[in-house]
């Protein structure tokens, strides 16, 4: 599967193009690669669907703060289940992005209502709804299945969504005669051209209602508690959006769903700190410890692991469990946990004790000489990080 280009490249914009700049561009490619003025060439509709899926994320904030903080990864595409993130389908491009050239546009025809306008009605799309779902570090690591509840409107059975008693009490339209768009012809500095807009009087949808549903009263819809299972792949992050397409609303009296945002609420671990796909761990260990050496239990990522201390551990030392951290979201690596070696000092001592360190105080050992060996902190940052 070849991979997916920049969408600022593909719209020719950069990240701090305005809203305005990035629909200008948008429509431009819009209009170059529209199928109708390429008809037959098969780059030239990839190159249109390319461009609108592009838009789609670059015009909606939300999406675009998330993929300018993710990459691809953060828009959900190959998380399964019903995410989508790609692959948009010519209908779906139509009834979303046709109005972006306006009803009182000349190219508003071009674009509504199907391929060149060619008379049919722009399917209306339902809201979105927006949940947030928390997890725990166990959950993110590996990716889990949840079944949750969402109260949304669906399509009403009684009526077939229609909204009228039975289903069959519904009339065509007179001012569009069931088209749902008024034409009108609009002289333009290239001509004559011929615009459609949206009906004023049944608002698009071509019919108008007789006797209202008995269940619905007319609305098409009802609101109903869904459980929904939701598969979360591993190596999501706080904040991050993952999008359920059709799992929103329906709008009234028929309509595609809108889609189900899910956004990722990241639980705290009790010992645990997240540091991208790496956990970080601080160990507190004594200093007799430390000097003798020792073997301690550390928790890891849904259970736990024995470490050695080697006899003169210093304090700061980082220890690394390999492929104990966070899966890479889409992808094959897995983090590291990092253990933080702290020597722990006690803040108050026994005259025993005292006594005993008196006696240690002055011993060759006990005289700090560090080697080149022993690096600094910054040296064990940038160690880190490398």
């Amino acid at each position: 599967m070849a991979q997916k280009r920049d969408y600022y490249e593909v719209l020719g914009v950069s990240k701090s193009s305005t809203e305005e700049e990035i629909k200008k561009a948008y429509r431009k490619m819009a209009i170059k690669y529209h199928p109708d003025k390429n008809p037959d060439n098969k780059e030239a509709e990839e190159k249109f669907k390319e461009a609108a899926e592009a838009y789609e994320v670059l015009s909606n904030q939300q999406k675009k703060a998330q993929y300018d903080r993710f990459g691809h990864a953060g828009m959900g595409g190959a998380a399964g289940g019903g995410f989508n993130g790609g692959g948009m389908n010519m209908e779906d491009i139509f009834s979303n992005f046709g109005d972006i050239f306006g009803d009182d546009s000349p190219f508003g025809s071009f674009f509504s209502g199907g391929r060149g306008g060619g008379g049919g009605r722009r399917q209306r799309r339902g809201s979105d709804l927006r949940i947030k779902l928390k997890l725990n570090l166990e959950e993110i690591a590996n990716g889990i299945e949840k079944k949750i509840k969402v109260k949304r409107h669906v399509a009403c059975k009684s009526c077939s969504g229609n909204g009228s008693k039975n289903g069959t009490d519904l009339k065509s339209c007179q001012t569009c005669n069931g088209s749902g768009q008024v034409r009108r012809v609009q002289q333009t500095m290239l001509g004559q051209m011929m615009t459609t807009s949206t009906c004023p009087t049944c608002n698009g949808e071509g019919k108008s209602v007789g006797a209202k549903c008995d269940v619905c009263f007319g609305e098409g819809r009802v609101l109903e508690e869904e459980i929904i299972p939701i598969k979360i792949p591993a190596g999501v992050a706080n904040d991050m959006q993952l999008s359920m397409s059709g799992k929103g609303n329906v709008p009234p009296r028929g309509g595609v769903a809108g889609d189900l945002l899910i956004v990722i609420e990241e639980e705290e671990h009790e010992f645990l700190k997240r540091d991208g796909n790496n956990v970080i761990y601080d160990l507190h260990v004594n200093f007799v410890d430390a000097a003798l050496g020792t073997s301690v239990e550390v928790p890891t990522i849904g259970g736990k692991a024995k470490i050695n201390l080697e006899p003169g551990t210093q304090g700061g030392k980082i220890l690394r469990l390999k492929g104990k951290g966070i899966k890479e979201l889409n992808g094959y690596s897995t983090g590291d946990e990092l253990i933080h070696v702290n020597i722990w000092t006690p803040k108050t001592l026994s005259s025993e004790e005292k006594e005993t360190l008196e006696k240690l105080r002055d011993s060759p050992n006990f005289i700090p000489n560090p080697g080149k060996s022993d690096k600094g902190f910054f040296d064990k940052v940038r160690d880190m990080f490398s």
